[in-house]
């Protein structure tokens, strides 16, 4: 039984990110002059495209294929291979001429668990494109398990126990069959730092919001 996934420590991964451009491309247009410039609306409709057909992408790589998920899931699309690896997939969508933007990934929390058994693959699927008229053009796809993102290209958000996030879509590394335990080990002392300051920041709310009660304290009825 294989103790790491196929399609991540080979080169599978990197055939099935031309395969997800060369079908994508492949579809006709499904955008209107309404929708076109919506960066939400169009990877929405991208997403929808990419669940109903995902399975036939994977080919044999799945026996078990889902693409159900509510709204606030970890996933947007799942599936389970033949050695029993299973693989949530977030499908982010990136227009390259956009200046700037910083999407979540995941919270740590839910990382840290899914992360304690060995069989699951939290997997990143961007998707780059252009628009021209209202014809989308594929250039690029990144499917990687989160672990292969470089720490460089990454950055905690404060909501919740903390939020994974691409620092900046247009600059994103890959360190391929990087080591997961690296990565997690990486991750901790990211927040042993980040975790202090967010506790900086809110004693500095306490003192602002004690000097507004004193403000409304001194305030006639």
């Amino acid at each position: 039984m294989a103790t790491k996934s196929k399609i991540f420590y080979s080169d599978v991964y990197k055939k099935l990110e031309k395969g997800i451009v060369d079908f994508l491309s492949k579809q006709k247009s499904f955008l209107s002059p309404r929708t076109v410039n919506s960066p939400r609306a169009v990877g929405d409709a991208i997403q929808d495209v990419l669940a109903e057909n995902f399975d036939k992408i994977l080919g044999n790589l799945s026996v078990e294929y889902s693409p159900n998920f509510a709204r606030r899931a970890m996933a947007d699309l799942a599936f389970k291979d033949k050695d029993d690896f299973y693989y949530i997939i977030d499908v982010k969508t990136h227009r390259l001429d956009s200046d700037f933007n910083m999407p979540n990934l995941t919270s740590v929390e839910r990382l840290s668990r899914f992360y304690e058994d060995d069989k699951n693959y939290f997997v990143v699927l961007k998707i780059d494109y252009e628009i021209k008229g209202t014809k989308v053009f594929f250039k690029k796809a990144m499917f990687v398990p989160i672990e292969f993102v470089a720490w460089n290209c990454l950055t905690l958000g404060a909501l919740g126990w903390g939020q994974i996030q691409i620092a900046n879509s247009n600059n994103v590394n890959v360190v391929s069959k990087n080591s997961r335990k690296k990565w997690m080990l990486e991750l901790c002392d990211r927040l042993f730092e980040f975790y202090p300051r967010e506790i900086g920041k809110i004693n500095d709310r306490i003192v602002r919001f004690k000097d507004v009660r004193k403000f409304w304290e001194g305030k006639k009825e």
